[in-house]
């Protein structure tokens, strides 16, 4: 699982807090994800080229790094040619391969 970033000290002791609170069932889904967004680092949509262009740093073929993504490599070329966009756990894994490379998600 990859460590949550925060914007800063304070928000990640009180996202923490509201996690355990969700845990033990006293908050809801929806008041847990108005926690995510206010003290979670947002991740940012990649345009097709920077896709391809982290891919080719990575030195991987696009079936590969579909593999590493789990998803399939037909996604990884709509991706690249702008027909599809990756999001949720797509998304944040290949922030993720962004800044700490292909390796942080083997």
């Amino acid at each position: 699982m990859t460590k949550k970033q925060y914007r800063n000290s304070v928000l990640a002791s009180v996202h923490e807090t509201a996690e355990a609170l969700h845990t033990a069932g006293v908050m809801d889904k929806r008041t847990m994800r108005e926690f995510d967004g206010l003290c979670l680092t947002p991740v940012r949509p990649l345009k097709p080229k920077a896709i391809r262009a982290l891919r080719l740093r990575e030195g991987a073929s696009q079936a590969v790094f579909a593999r590493y993504l789990n998803v399939t490599t037909g996604s990884v070329s709509q991706w690249e040619r702008g027909e599809k966009h990756p999001n949720g756990a797509s998304l944040k894994l290949l922030a993720l391969v962004a800044k700490n490379g292909l390796q942080a998600v083997a």
